[in-house]
Formats: structure tokens, C-alpha cells, sequence
């Protein structure tokens, strides 16, 4: 199970999720299409395609690489440092902290919600420390994401074919 909350606790994405694998950059969790997801307790929706997640050990992101046709390439969310936790269901979970770095199928690359994460500061009352290392995991994602270094250049591709989906 993938869990994200936002600061304080709250209850935020949250969906079903295959555990593929490891290796250097995470752990790897395949996204089937048709997976059902939902935003807090909204009602739930329905992705269309699949996507592969990377959940690295030790960093403040997380990362979902869409299968094409989705206009969407990469999809960098900005969270606090992914936590395991074993039990009936094997459960990541993070703190999303409202920045995301998105780079687009045509190339195009931006960082979205900036608004949020400022009004969030005030709102949830974000501490200075985690305000510092949001904006500077925000800045290096832009450049890597930006200029496809690992895991951002293809690492994600063979994940692609262990969860069955084409790349």
C-alpha cells in the first residue's frame, strides 16, 4: 500500500501497489492500470494507465514514471523521507510536502505547486528545517529531472517490463 499524508497527519493520495523490486536508486512499486485512488476520503478514481514508483531509501522525493500514452513522463513529488512498514499489508508512506518537479512526454519540465507549498507553510505550520530542505530537494530535482541523470535517464524502463507493462 502507498500512503501519502500531509504534514500534521492528514490523509492524502493512497492506492494499491506491487513491491517489484531493488536496486541502487529504491525500491520499485508497480501501478496497473484501472488501480483505484483516492485523495483523503474523496471518492475514488480510476488511473487509466499504469505507472512504476521509485521509493529511494534515503531522500526527500519519491518519484512515478507513466507508462505512455500519458502526457506525463516523470512525476517528482517532494516528500519527506519514505517510510516502511511491515504488517498485513507492506505500507510506504510519506509526508508530502507540495512541490512537484514534472517533466512532460514533449520535454517540457516545471515545478508545480508552489503556491500550496507556500500557503502550507503558514497553514500547517511547516517548520524552517523542512521549508530549507523542501525548496533545496525542489532546486536539485530541477536539475536532474531536468537533465535525465539517474534515475531520471531510463532507470525506470526494465522496471516497466518486470510489472508487466510496456516502456
Amino acid at each position: 500500500m502507498v500512503v501519502y499524508r500531509k504534514y500534521g497527519g492528514a490523509l492524502h493520495w493512497h492506492h494499491r501497489g506491487t513491491l517489484l523490486g531493488e536496486d541502487e536508486h529504491g525500491v520499485w512499486v508497480g501501478v496497473p492500470d484501472g488501480t483505484l485512488a483516492r485523495k483523503g476520503t474523496d471518492p475514488p478514481v480510476r488511473w487509466e494507465t499504469g505507472i512504476v514508483m521509485l521509493f529511494p531509501r534515503d531522500a526527500w522525493w519519491t518519484a512515478s514514471f507513466h507508462v505512455p500514452p500519458h502526457r506525463t513522463d516523470v512525476y517528482v513529488d517532494v516528500t519527506t523521507v519514505p517510510e516502511w512498514r511491515e504488517g498485513e499489508v507492506t505500507e510506504v508512506t510519506m509526508v508530502d510536502l507540495d512541490l512537484d518537479v514534472i517533466r512532460m512526454r514533449d520535454g517540457r519540465l516545471f515545478l508545480d505547486d508552489e503556491d500550496e507549498f507556500a500557503e502550507h507553510q503558514v497553514l500547517l505550520g511547516y517548520p524552517a528545517e523542512v521549508i530549507a530542505r523542501a525548496e533545496e530537494t525542489a532546486a536539485m530535482l530541477m536539475t536532474a529531472v531536468g537533465s535525465r541523470q539517474d534515475p531520471f535517464g531510463g532507470a525506470h524502463q526494465p522496471w516497466f517490463a518486470r510489472a508487466g507493462r510496456p516502456g
